[in-house]
């Protein structure tokens, strides 16, 4: 062995390496040779995500996203995240069938004060870039470069898009306002000059407008890293804080826990890949334990990656003891009902159900439990005390 073939095989290791760590999950990449060329090249890159504080609470979907970018970051690469404050008053239109209600500054301020504390149980903040988009968009010569930023795209490409063109079809409108969010995204990646984008599938559109943009700039187009999205609680719809079918990830450990264990068995293995650093073998021995063990093991990762080990291992300790020997948790969530309010409307409208036939199956099934008692009416009146939903969600209920 030479030392021109020692430093091409290094070169072929780092290369799986690198394919191993940036690309495991990932939906697609564009450009992906160009993003393998420069990721071997050992450039320091910049590598963009983005967060619009719509609502107080981060959670497991944008973990997905935020574990990509500590990858990144441990391999030495500038993590800069950005904080649409300005962009969050229109609302990211993506996946949307009706427009978003737009946010006062502040709501905006409000559901901002815990991101970073949120975002920090998963990046190293003292090395992430930390970026506004106010601070180019709330600017003074804003105007001005909005005018020219407006040249970027056309009305054409923009209203091509899906979820604009279902909208549209079925009669209702889109705004200006919304048609103009892709393109203040994309501005966001001219002026932190990315690198590399990461986004779920939803915001394909977004993303591919960010290199449109920065070539109209005249800088070099970022590569993009397109993660799936994570399926929520109810397992059918992406996980959102407007859908309520979503972990946060400031729950306390128990409250973790014990969420994580109410997800769909046919999600775990997509949460394990997405959500854990667990081998390609380990999952498949995972794979083959009994579904609620399967689930403990999937809910004592996420809780020790977000807390500590100490903290899983007391965690499930509670959750076994809950589930044995049939013990109310404590710290329950409470949850309001309206005199003589039915049960399968209290279950629609909090949204532990989509429907009232869904709620109905649950509650003949023996899937509702009042204060040890199981509710065996579905047009029953809700009453106030701890409800059992499924076998783990614990509730506490009070009738106004």
């Amino acid at each position: 062995f030479g030392i021109c073939d020692r430093v091409e095989v290094t070169m072929k290791i780092n290369e799986v390496k690198n394919r191993i760590i940036f690309e495991r999950g990932v939906e697609d990449i564009i450009d992906r040779d160009h993003f393998r060329k420069i990721l071997s090249s050992g450039k320091k890159l910049r590598i963009k995500f983005g967060i619009d504080p719509t609502a107080p609470d981060l959670h497991l979907g944008h973990m997905v996203l935020l574990r990509k970018l500590l990858r990144f970051q441990n391999a030495g690469h500038k993590a800069v995240l950005i904080v649409g404050d300005f962009t969050a008053r229109i609302g990211d239109p993506s996946g949307r069938s009706e427009e978003r209600k737009m946010l006062s500054q502040k709501a905006i301020k409000h559901n901002m004060k815990t991101y970073f504390a949120q975002a920090g149980k998963i990046l190293n903040m003292e090395k992430t870039e930390i970026r506004y988009n106010s601070e180019w968009f709330a600017a003074r010569d804003s105007l001005a470069k909005f005018f020219e930023l407006l040249r970027a795209g056309s009305m054409q490409q923009i209203l091509r898009r899906a979820d604009f063109k279902t909208r549209l079809d079925a009669g209702y409108d889109v705004t200006v306002l919304e048609m103009l969010y892709p393109l203040m995204q994309g501005y966001d990646s001219v002026v932190i000059k990315a690198d590399v984008e990461l986004g779920g599938s939803d915001q394909r559109f977004n993303l591919l407008m960010g290199r449109r943009v920065q070539r109209h700039f005249g800088i070099p187009e970022q590569d993009i890293l397109i993660m799936p999205l994570l399926l929520g609680t109810d397992g059918t719809r992406k996980m959102s804080k407007s859908y309520g079918n979503y972990i946060a990830l400031n729950e306390k450990p128990n409250n973790l826990f014990a969420k994580i264990m109410s997800v769909p068995d046919a999600l775990v293995q997509k949460y394990f890949l997405l959500l854990t650093d667990l081998s390609d073998e380990e999952m498949k021995q995972i794979e083959k334990m009994h579904s609620l063990e399967r689930k403990k093991r999937l809910a004592f990762e996420i809780v020790s990656f977000l807390h500590s080990e100490v903290a899983a291992e007391r965690a499930q300790k509670n959750f076994e003891k809950t589930l044995s020997n049939k013990e109310t948790p404590v710290n329950l969530k409470t949850f309001h009902a309206r005199a003589g309010e039915e049960w399968a409307n209290f279950l629609v409208r909090e949204k532990f159900v989509k429907s009232k036939s869904e709620a109905k199956r649950l509650i003949e099934g023996g899937g509702v439990d009042i204060n040890g008692r199981r509710i065996l009416r579905a047009g029953g009146a809700v009453e106030s005390g701890v409800v059992k939903i499924g076998k783990y969600k614990f509730i506490k209920v009070e009738v106004k």
